[in-house]
């Protein structure tokens, strides 16, 4: 009973939100093709009342991660595997628009986005979700005074304490080093700074979170992960807590944004664009951060007791222009391994 009322709930959302309705005989009986990355979570319910209120048939088709996912379109491009794809973010999305991968599409549910979201003045792609990535802490393990710099990092009473990703393998990784590229005065001294200070790295999230970090039974008291970790935390205890044990070094935090677009070539863009539409109502906004988390575009949607309570984003986060990143990605990371790695 619980599951139909939920669906009815959610179809309700739906019919009053901007999405195409199942009376539309041009898309009742069609399907679409969402290409993703391996984070996208949707649950069935949702997808079976976007079907129900609209006629659509939804294959969700994952691509590995975000980088995978755009070099397999790019490959594909004009000819795609899908309908629409979500997941592109800022660090990828001009590598998509020059590679000319969108149609171009302005939802009626754009005009509910926080501000600042929507990077394409063109609408070639549609803002879905954000989240920051940040340094975390672990509240008892910090050897010191909590860090509020980035430049406490740095510091000497916080050697051997810190553990990153990669920029090679790893999104937080490569947002981290964003982070200090724009945060930082020289940010190749900087990272010169942090390995002189004991810095550790690791090719994945996991592997950092789950090993090094204190989390995972480490010795390392800061890591990089995400603003919405210290709710993890709370949600995923062994045992029931009310305060998570970690914290979040908000000076540190650069923002992701992750955006959906109609795929040039789609053989079906009246059923992508009314799916573009569902993805800004409550319907499935309101899904995104115990999902996914991260945190809804839609300014109405309604955060979970857990991120109201525990979840903290960064008033000035860190970001630097899409282009910007694609011209010089690859230049910093090769940058980057040669003071790290090298």
């Amino acid at each position: 009973m619980l599951r139909i009322t939920r669906l009815l709930a959610v179809v309700l959302a739906l019919a009053t939100a901007g999405v195409a309705c199942s009376g539309d005989a041009s898309l009742d009986g069609t399907s679409i093709t969402v290409l993703a990355h391996d984070s996208f979570a949707i649950s069935d319910g949702a997808l079976a009342a976007f079907t129900e209120e609209t006629g659509i048939s939804v294959t969700v088709q994952t691509l590995g991660d975000t980088g995978t996912m755009v070099s397999e379109a790019i490959l594909t491009a004009g000819n795609p595997l899908g309908d629409v794809m979500f997941g592109i973010d800022n660090t990828f999305l001009q590598r998509g628009l020059d590679a000319e991968l969108f149609e171009a599409y302005e939802s009626a549910n754009l005009d509910g986005v926080i501000a600042g979201l929507d990077l394409d003045p063109r609408h070639r792609v549609t803002p879905v979700d954000f989240g920051d990535v940040c340094v975390n802490y672990w509240i008892d393990a910090i050897p010191g005074a909590v860090p509020a710099t980035l430049e406490d990092l740095i510091d000497p009473t916080n050697a051997g304490q810190l553990v990153v990703q990669s920029p090679e393998t790893s999104s937080p990784g490569l947002a981290f080093l964003l982070a200090t590229i724009a945060g930082t005065p020289d940010w190749e001294q900087y990272w010169a700074d942090l390995r002189a200070n004991g810095v550790s790295v690791t090719s994945g999230w996991e592997d950092a979170y789950y090993g090094e970090f204190v989390a995972g039974g480490g010795d390392r008291s800061m890591v990089v992960s995400y603003a919405s970790s210290p709710p993890a935390e709370v949600i995923f205890a062994v045992e029931p807590i009310d305060t998570p044990p970690t914290g979040v070094l908000l000076d540190s935090c650069f923002r992701q944004i992750e955006f959906a677009g109609v795929l040039a070539g789609t053989e079906n863009p009246a059923g992508a664009q009314a799916f573009i539409d569902f993805l800004l109502t409550p319907a499935f906004q309101e899904e995104i951060p115990l999902s996914m988390f991260v945190f809804p575009a839609l300014e109405a949607a309604e955060l979970p007791p857990e991120f109201l309570d525990h979840a903290e984003l960064a008033d000035t986060p860190h970001l630097l222009d899409p282009a910007e990143i694609e011209a010089n990605r690859d230049a910093w990371v090769d940058r980057w391994v040669e003071i790290v790695l090298g």
